[in-house]
Order: C-alpha cells, then sequence, then structure tokens
C-alpha cells in the first residue's frame, strides 16, 4: 500500500483510543508506537547477533556493529514476543523500551511513553494497542526509508491538524516549507544534477522536523543519489521528540537533533551549513533568555551570534536571523543560502540606530538579501498576520550582486475547504512554481488582471520585463499591479540628520555660546530641534538646501548627530492607486437607490 494508506491504516488504532482519550491526544499514543514497531522491524534482522554480543558483556560501540545501523536493543523480548504474554505486558514493554540505545530512549522519555503506558493498562487498553502494532510489517524490505518518512510526516500532520496548541506552535504549512525549499536550492546545480553529492541543513527552530523532511523529499526527488545531512535544535520536548523519531526513521544521525533553546543555549557551537530553514515564532518576548544574550552580545560583538544588534525585548525573530547568520558556511568552503519566515515588523520596525535598524544594515550592507517575498495571509495556523519569507545568501550569482528582490507572492493563494485554526488559504503547487520562477529568473514582472466589460475576472497573467501584456475584451481592461520589483541595496537606506535652529534674543538675534569649542556659534533652541531622514542615494546638502533652507533660512545640521538607518517599506512598493469613482457615476448610484428607498416606503403605505 501507499504511504497515506498506510497511515490511515495506523491512524484506525485511532479507533480503540476514543473515549478515553481526547482526540488531540491520539498521537502522543500512535507516534511513539509507531518509531517502537519500525525499530523493532529494522533490527529483526541482527537481533540474535546483538544478543549474543550483549550476553558477553561487549560495549555499546559492538553492538551498534553487530545491529549493522545507528541504535541497538540489548532486549530479548520484541514486540511480537509482547503480546504473547498479556498478563505482564506492562511491565515487559517497559522493559524493552530501556533496552534500546540511549539516543533512541531518550526520544522515548521525551514521549512520556512509560506514562502512556501506564494510562493505557490502566484503561485495558495496552495489549489491544500493542497487538495492533505488532501486526503491521514496516521492515526495511516492505517499507523503504522514504516512503516509512513519509508515514510518519503523514502521522505527524493529522496529529497536528487535530490539535490547534500544536500545530499553530510547532507546524509550518508544507506548502509554505515547499516554497522556501524551492527557493534555497533553485540556484544550486551542483546539488541537484551531481551523482553522491553530500550537503548539509540545519532548523534551528525544528519544531517537528517538517522543514528537514521536505527538504530531504525534494532532493531525493530530484537526486536520488545526493545525500542530505540534518541538523536541528527544539525548545519543546513532544515536538523534539517527534523530530527526533522522524530523522532516526529516515536514517539519519539523530545525535544532530538536540533540545534546549537555541538563543540562550547553541546545540551545535561552531558549526556551519550549507543550507538552513527557519519558523521561529511569530512576535514572542526573548525576556526569559534575555541575560545569555546581552551577555554574549556585549562579551564577544561580532566574535559572537548577535554582534550587529538587539531587537527590543517584545519579539526575538530577529535573534533568530542573527544565529542563522553565524551558522552560515563561509563562502571560501562554498557558501551557504537559507531560509526565514518572519512576520512585517522586522521589515521597519526601529528607528536609525535601533536593534532592529542596525541588524537591517548589517544584512544589507553585506551584501547578504537575495529576497523578500510577501505571503498571503491566513496562511499559518495560530495567526492570520502578514508574513514574509527572507532569503539570505553569501554566494549570490554575480547578477544578484549589490541588490535585493521583493516578491509580493500575496495574491498566490487559493481558499481551503476546511479552515484549520487561522489557516483559511494554501498555494497551490502552481503557484508555488510561479513564485520559485520569478525568483529564478530575476526580473521584473508585473500582474495583469484582465476584465471583462462588466468588471469581471477573466484571466491572470505574470508579465515578465520585456513581454507584452495581454489585451482586455471589448469594454474590458487590463489592471497591471508590480510583482517583483529589483532594487540597490542601498536605495533601503537612509541618514537621519538633525536640523537645529537658533535660540533668539529679545531683539530677534541669535544667543550665541559664550565659552568652549562651541563659542561664538549660534546656541540651538531645542524646541525647535528636527529630524529629517535623507535616503543614502542622495546628497545630505543637496536634500538640505532644497527641502529644509526656503522653509528655515536660519537652520543648520548637527552632523555630530547624524545616524545611518535601514527598513524595508515593502507594501510602498507594491501600493497601486486605484482613482475614485467619477461623482456623476456615485450620485447616479444614489438617486438609484433613493428611488428605489421610495417606491418601498410606498407600497408600505399602500
Amino acid at each position: 500500500m501507499n504511504h497515506q494508506s498506510l497511515s490511515a491504516f495506523i491512524w484506525s488504532v485511532a479507533d480503540l483510543l476514543r473515549g478515553d482519550y481526547k482526540q488531540s491526544e491520539y498521537g502522543r499514543v500512535i507516534l511513539p508506537f509507531t518509531v517502537l514497531r519500525r525499530l523493532d522491524c529494522v533490527l529483526a534482522p541482527t537481533k540474535e547477533a546483538v544478543l549474543e554480543a550483549a550476553g558477553k558483556d561487549h560495549p555499546d560501540p559492538m553492538l551498534l556493529r553487530a545491529s549493522g545501523t545507528t541504535f541497538f536493543n540489548r532486549s530479548p523480548l520484541d514486540l511480537v514476543k509482547l503480546v504473547g504474554d498479556q498478563d505482564n505486558i506492562a511491565t515487559n514493554l517497559l522493559s524493552y523500551v530501556q533496552g534500546f540505545s540511549p539516543e533512541v530512549r531518550d526520544i522515548f522519555e521525551q514521549f512520556e511513553f512509560a506514562a502512556q503506558i501506564d494510562r493505557l493498562a490502566k484503561n485495558g487498553l495496552l495489549y489491544q494497542v500493542t497487538e495492533r502494532f505488532a501486526g503491521i510489517d514496516l521492515h526495511p524490505s516492505t517499507v523503504d526509508n522514504n516512503q516509512m518518512g513519509l508515514v510518519f510526516e503523514e502521522l505527524i500532520r493529522r496529529f497536528a491538524e487535530i490539535s490547534n496548541e500544536t500545530a499553530g506552535e510547532h507546524f509550518t504549512p508544507r506548502e509554505v516549507i515547499r516554497l522556501m525549499v524551492n527557493l534555497i536550492f533553485v540556484e544550486d546545480d551542483d546539488v541537484l544534477s551531481k551523482p553522491s553529492v553530500v550537503r548539509t541543513i540545519y532548523d534551528p527552530t525544528a519544531g517537528t522536523g517538517g522543514m528537514l523532511s521536505i527538504a530531504g523529499e525534494y532532493l531525493h526527488e530530484h537526486n536520488p543519489q545526493a545525500h542530505l545531512t540534518m541538523s536541528g535544535q527544539e525548545l519543546n520536548p513532544e515536538s523534539y521528540a517527534i523530530c527526533k523519531a522522524d530523522m532516526l526513521i529516515k536514517g539519519q544521525d539523530i545525535t544532530k537533533i538536540v533540545q534546549g533553546n537555541t538563543l540562550s543555549d547553541d546545540g551545535h557551537p561552531g558549526q556551519t551549513f550549507d543550507y538552513m530553514l527557519s519558523n521561529p515564532p511569530f512576535g514572542v518576548e526573548w525576556k526569559k533568555v534575555q541575560k545569555e544574550v546581552k551577555d554574549e552580545h556585549q562579551r564577544l560583538g561580532h566574535a559572537g551570534r548577535f554582534g550587529p544588534g538587539l531587537p527590543r525585548v517584545s519579539d526575538g525573530s530577529l535573534l533568530f536571523l542573527m544565529h542563522l547568520l553565524s551558522k552560515m558556511r563561509p563562502k571560501a568552503e562554498g557558501g551557504c543560502r537559507f531560509g526565514i519566515v518572519l512576520n512585517g515588523s522586522p521589515l521597519f520596525t526601529g528607528a536609525a540606530g535601533s536593534g532592529e535598524s542596525e541588524i537591517r544594515r548589517y544584512v544589507l550592507e553585506n551584501d547578504l538579501v537575495e529576497a523578500i517575498i510577501a505571503l498571503p495571509t491566513d496562511m499559518f495556523y495560530n495567526t492570520g498576520i502578514s508574513t514574509y519569507l527572507w532569503i539570505l545568501s553569501n554566494k549570490k550569482p554575480a547578477e544578484r550582486q549589490g541588490k535585493v528582490q521583493l516578491i509580493d507572492g500575496s495574491s498566490f493563494w487559493k481558499r481551503m475547504r476546511k479552515t484549520l485554526g487561522s489557516k483559511r488559504k494554501e498555494m497551490t503547487d502552481d503557484q508555488i512554481d510561479d513564485v520559485t520562477q520569478m525568483f529564478g529568473a530575476f526580473v521584473e514582472a508585473e500582474l495583469a488582471t484582465v476584465l471583462d466589460a462588466e468588471g469581471k475576472e477573466v484571466e491572470r497573467q505574470i508579465v515578465r520585463e520585456g513581454e507584452t501584456a495581454p489585451s482586455a475584451p471589448d469594454g474590458g481592461k487590463v489592471k497591471l499591479a508590480p510583482l517583483s520589483c529589483i532594487f540597490e541595496n542601498k536605495s533601503f537606506g537612509y541618514q537621519t540628520i538633525t536640523v537645529e535652529r537658533p535660540q533668539l534674543d529679545e531683539d530677534g538675534r541669535p544667543v550665541l555660546a559664550q565659552r568652549g569649542k562651541a563659542k561664538g556659534k549660534p546656541v540651538a533652541d531645542t524646541s525647535l530641534r528636527d529630524t529629517e531622514n535623507v535616503p543614502l542615494t542622495e546628497d545630505v546638502d543637496t536634500y538640505f538646501e532644497r527641502e529644509v533652507k526656503p522653509h528655515a533660512p536660519d537652520a543648520w545640521i548637527d552632523k555630530s548627530k547624524t545616524k545611518i538607518g535601514y527598513e524595508i517599506p515593502f507594501n510602498r512598493h507594491f501600493y497601486v492607486f486605484e482613482p475614485p469613482r467619477p461623482l456623476q457615476e456615485i450620485d447616479a448610484e444614489l438617486d438609484e437607490v433613493t428611488d428605489r428607498i421610495r417606491a418601498l416606503l410606498t407600497d408600505m403605505r399602500a
């Protein structure tokens, strides 16, 4: 059977749990039992060899060698033997799990599997559930690693969709991940074509491992001989257990999946990666780790992770971006590209000199931002806000160097048949391909919407630079809106200048300083102080003479207070002015409504 059928068959165990477990708790039983049965089947061929080595008190490395895989179990039990002793199944199942190697035991501890065994036993369900799983053939000769990974991912998705809390905090929609994966791989011909190529990928907010899994699927689909080594870190124990189990099932080295807070306790110190993906929590404060983060910032500066600056405590998403910057494989070693999903505030929050502005300044002045893509609203399970996908790289192709591409993908969606939490929209495969192609082509483009004579939409078409827009039908029109825009890095920068005006004495003459370096110079009147933001692309003195001097001839710039800032006013670049309807048309419509109301009142009186 295919992976959907197999996952549906496994999930049918939920029929046994109904009544004793809430729907949102089914995964706490089904996921660890699925992992247990898979490991049971994987170890079956070498079971006797491992038991023989264990009987001779051989150390763990010898047991690993005997098992022929990355884990072992020293217990003489397996699931089939367990169901042969119904009276002692709880004790024996706990003993069997304790027989696994430490990294595998950790998975079951994070699942709190012992508590689930106890609960199932008390409800008289443990034997039935164990028997059901013992009858499922998950041997690698029947279900290979790739298919088993798809099965487990489908089970994770089912679990996430019936638990809004889990879905919102730890599960990124599949189509968003697919778009991210497309964009980080699209320019790397080597990884998509060369046989036996090996690459590394990392997710510092791994959740249940969805991003890592889909990246692996993508690479396997395009280059089956390529190998992607996956690393990640996750704070939530249950999500960590699921992610680690998923990696184990896929044959990955699970020691590379670490639990803990990425910001305060980096689980992969000193390591760098070829690719990275992340969907950090939106707008979540970082007060709990403030001491550790500030200490690293002050103590290590740019030698640490947070050298460029610190954002306000109310939103830590830019801390994850800086963490990823520190994990980029150096350009001399092949470089790195990564994607991160952020809300709108990192684009513009913070004035010149603030932590947020300094972080934007760092990534733009170091030419690390390749593109920013606006996603549709209502795409995520726990929020309907606007979200943006940032693609950063230290190995930009020549044509991208010194430039940033902005893509408005907010109209690329279709409505879902069934709402899941806050998620009401999804991107189709064709829409993901459209955005991927716009990024890959690196050209400016517009969206042409063709309307008929009645104003109804007939078709939509992406018109790239140099292409001709479609023509409108008789009486109709074509509306054009920007989709892909390309800017110089410097166009997002500005200088905040401080404009001073003099204090005046009773006679209206400037008051002059009497001492110090400012002696003989006009004293500034702080009540008249003002600031102006001057684009980096424009000369400050020219701007001052044109914009300030005509209105305040006695003004001057205090250049000691000048600050450089950066912001990315995304929506401003994609705003399309819609002229108001002619007054005659509005008047005619009002007259028509008034006449209709008058007629209704006349009928009521009659």
